[in-house]
């Protein structure tokens, strides 16, 4: 067995760990020792003491779903009497307040709608654009791109092709979760499963769109389990086309327990700590050798465990999210304006700089 000298060492060197080497340093590493190897890192992929931020918002195109994720207050049954789809009107005042608040990007996401298909989001995408030229669009996510494959019988390529020519900008990570299919199969059965998750992002990535990738943790998975999903999205990035944006960052985030059917029914919640996430931010930065940018989800974690993490290998601290509703239904209270979120980062000795979604500096 390998020391953790000689595996932080190969990690240094950018060299991609195996399973058992990453594992090794995750569980039998000090928290401080992980850190400090991670901050080395980050020095690696992004010199400098900058940190990012940015302003959005999370507008949900509709909150019926199919999927009805064991994690997921949000979502509601066709016919529901809380059932909605957002109407034009209601974007058009939304988008004109993200502007008016210095923002550009909507991250644009809903339920899984059964009779919402291809037709249906190309022509909005297209409405929004012809509207408000200057938005960018980060919108759906693989589940989405694999529900629609289905409902038109057609290729993830002709899905990603349509969107892209309608509007679509870039393809968030959203539903990865964990990428283990005994574990998908506990909390999301209905969603798209780990090989179909990766495929959609392997397509996006050959097509050159840029994308994300995130991590829902802190429920019925192992410590393995976090591995192997970073491993998978580690592999899937040194696939990608030379030049290709491929995973532009990865977001790993709590699961927000409260009210939830895991927590009711099944009795889990999330026990995890600030240190815990502190040490997946830093994990995160040693076996993603090949993604640039590590975000720390301030908005599931909060303030004082967002500005550590900038000392682990973090370099950005997400949005000023004008708006969510997701993880907020679960429990999640943590809001910043602008001036608080660039405080945080100078509290932490960094400069904050406002980037887009492909982490480009605003303008």
């Amino acid at each position: 067995m390998k020391s953790r000298v000689k595996i932080i060492a190969k990690a240094l060197r950018l060299e991609p760990l195996l399973h058992e080497e990453a594992y090794i340093l995750y569980a039998e590493s000090s928290l401080s020792e992980l850190m400090t190897a991670a901050r080395l890192l980050r020095e690696k992929h992004v010199p400098g003491n900058e940190a990012g931020w940015i302003i959005d918002r999370n507008v949900n195109i509709t909150n019926v779903c199919f999927s009805q994720c064991k994690f997921c207050n949000f979502c509601r049954r066709p016919g529901d009497p809380e059932a909605f789809i957002t109407g034009i009107n209601e974007y058009r005042q939304k988008i004109k307040e993200l502007f008016e608040k210095g923002g550009r990007q909507l991250l644009l996401q809903g339920g899984m709608h059964p009779s919402l298909g291809l037709k249906y989001y190309t022509g909005l995408f297209n409405r929004l654009k012809d509207e408000f030229p200057g938005l960018l669009l980060h919108a759906l996510g693989p589940p989405e791109i694999v529900h629609l494959a289905r409902l038109e019988n057609r290729s993830y390529h002709y899905i990603l092709e349509k969107l892209v020519k309608s509007g679509l900008d870039s393809l968030p990570g959203a539903g990865a979760e964990i990428l283990v299919d005994r574990v998908r199969r506990m909390v999301s059965p209905a969603k798209a499963t780990t090989d179909e998750w990766l495929e959609v992002m392997r397509v996006a990535h050959i097509m050159n769109l840029p994308t994300s990738a995130t991590m829902m943790y802190g429920h019925i998975e192992s410590a393995e389990d976090r591995i192997e999903h970073l491993i998978r999205l580690r592999d899937l990035q040194a696939k990608k086309p030379e030049g290709h944006y491929g995973f532009v960052t990865f977001i790993p985030w709590p699961f927000q327990d409260k009210g939830t059917v895991l927590s009711r029914k099944y009795g889990v919640y999330n026990k995890t700590l600030m240190s815990d996430h502190i040490r997946i931010i830093a994990i995160s930065r040693i076996v993603l050798n090949n993604i640039r940018h590590i975000q720390s989800s301030i908005l599931t974690t909060g303030r004082d465990t967002a500005l550590m993490t900038l000392h682990a290998g973090a370099n950005d601290l997400g949005s000023v999210m004008i708006e969510e509703n997701v993880v907020s239904a679960a429990g999640s209270s943590n809001m910043f304006n602008a001036d608080e979120l660039q405080s945080i980062i100078r509290e932490g000795g960094f400069s904050p700089v406002l980037r887009n979604q492909k982490y480009e500096i605003a303008e």
